[in-house]
């Protein structure tokens, strides 16, 4: 009976008194106040951050010290617009007739990996396949590596719109898709779709409510969805307590979406002041995506690398985004912070910051837009998105106080996610 109680203390001494992790930080950036704090200790016990403190505290035996001293830590970043399913090159047209979704999921891994490694803890997939639900799926269960997703599955679009996945295809594949391929005609349409996408597994919701550069259709900025359609849309979500988002980039869609209730305006690029001022009546986000306008004028003068339909938009809207951008945040339009990565390379999210910097939003506010401010759009506002004593131990470290060089960011040192170093020195 003795030896039967030793063994049962020890089980649990070892239950109570596991490993913590002791982060020395030599500088440590409070995105909510905008601070920068010097010589503090993050205790990481499981999951979550147990404390933050003064100086370099040490623990029991046992526990891990991690050496940032001579690093600037700040919270895991949040992207609100990637496609981690794929990403661009000439071949990514015919590649719809050539990859199974097997092969989309096994690439899907490697562009996972190299944005988690980059300091970007959390993203919003705005759409892909379906591919994107089974990778948010593997990344929880821990079988693979990446960042916590929040997913549209396949984005909701109209007939020959945007998100129309037969756009360019010769008539006999055409065919004629509906809710359940994400394509709508009519308010009934439109929730059913939403209905689908919960359904499918979605946990946000994402229309294409203008045209887009980067499908194989003529115009990348007319209307197209009708305000009852959107207004359907947004009702049906609600319901389900889904995040909207609208793909956008001309002005007339863009008012369509805010007036029906949409959250977030992805691109925004041919915005007028006038759609501004309604963004800021209505409380609705801008998700600036300026590095991938950048990247798609660029890929647009390489020979061959579009479709000449495509190629003709991108040259025409993609250098436009960062003006935009400048515009919308001086006129007080609210910024989350997004990027459309698939459209770059995936793992150089952080060429936003540079690009937003440039634009005259300080880089303070910026690291904001990509924390609390997405964080409490995604509703995890409570555990995620700053570094304090309860929230989920994501955390990342650069070499430079951003501050000073805001190019620091498109090279993270050190990577901690959900407790775990994922990445480090």
């Amino acid at each position: 009976m003795k030896k039967l109680l030793t063994i049962s203390l020890g089980l649990f001494s070892a239950l109570m008194f596991s490993q913590e992790t002791y982060l020395h930080c030599g500088q440590i950036i409070d995105v909510e106040s905008g601070k920068v704090l010097s010589e503090k200790t993050i205790v990481v016990s499981g999951k979550k951050i147990k404390s933050i403190s003064n100086g370099y505290q040490t623990g029991s035996e046992g526990d891990v010290i991690v050496d940032l001293k001579d690093k600037t830590v700040l919270p895991g970043l949040i992207d609100m617009h990637v496609h981690i399913e794929g990403q661009s090159s000439p071949k990514r047209y015919i590649q719809r007739f050539t990859l199974n979704e097997a092969d989309v999921a096994f690439e899907s891994t490697i562009y996972a990996k190299k944005t988690l490694l980059a300091g970007f803890t959390t993203v919003r997939d705005l759409g892909g396949s379906g591919v994107n639900i089974a990778l948010r799926k593997a990344i929880d269960r821990g079988t693979i590596m990446g960042p916590r997703i929040f997913t549209a599955g396949k984005a909701i679009g109209t007939t020959g719109g945007h998100a129309d996945p037969t756009n360019g295809m010769k008539k006999s594949l055409m065919g004629d898709p509906g809710p359940r391929e994400g394509v709508v005609n009519s308010p009934e349409d439109a929730k059913k779709a939403v209905r689908q996408r919960y359904k499918d597994g979605a946990d946000v919701i994402k229309i294409t409510a203008t045209g887009g550069v980067l499908s194989v259709a003529k115009s990348g900025q007319n209307p197209q969805f009708t305000l009852e359609e959107v207004k359907a849309i947004v009702q049906t979500a609600k319901d389900y307590n889904m995040l909207t988002a609208a793909h956008a980039h001309g002005d007339e869609g863009m008012q369509r979406a805010i007036l029906g209730g949409i959250k977030t305006i992805e691109h925004g690029t041919l915005m007028s002041e006038e759609t501004m001022e309604l963004m800021v009546k209505h409380n609705t986000y801008l998700v600036p995506t300026i590095t991938a306008g950048k990247q798609a004028t660029e890929s647009a003068k390489i020979p061959g690398y579009f479709p000449e339909v495509v190629a003709k938009k991108a040259l025409e809207i993609g250098p436009k985004s960062q003006r935009t951008f400048g515009k919308a945040y001086k006129k007080g339009v609210p910024i989350a912070f997004g990027t459309d990565a698939g459209v770059f390379p995936h793992g150089e999210n952080a060429r936003e910051f540079g690009y937003m910097v440039e634009a005259g939003m300080p880089i303070m506010e910026a690291l904001k837009s990509a924390t609390i401010t997405n964080a409490s759009l995604l509703g995890v506002g409570d555990e995620l998105g700053q570094l304090k004593d309860g929230f989920l131990a994501d955390i990342i470290a650069v070499d430079q106080n951003p501050k000073d060089d805001v190019r620091t960011l498109e090279n993270v040192v050190f990577v901690m996610k959900d407790g775990k170093i994922v990445k480090s020195i």
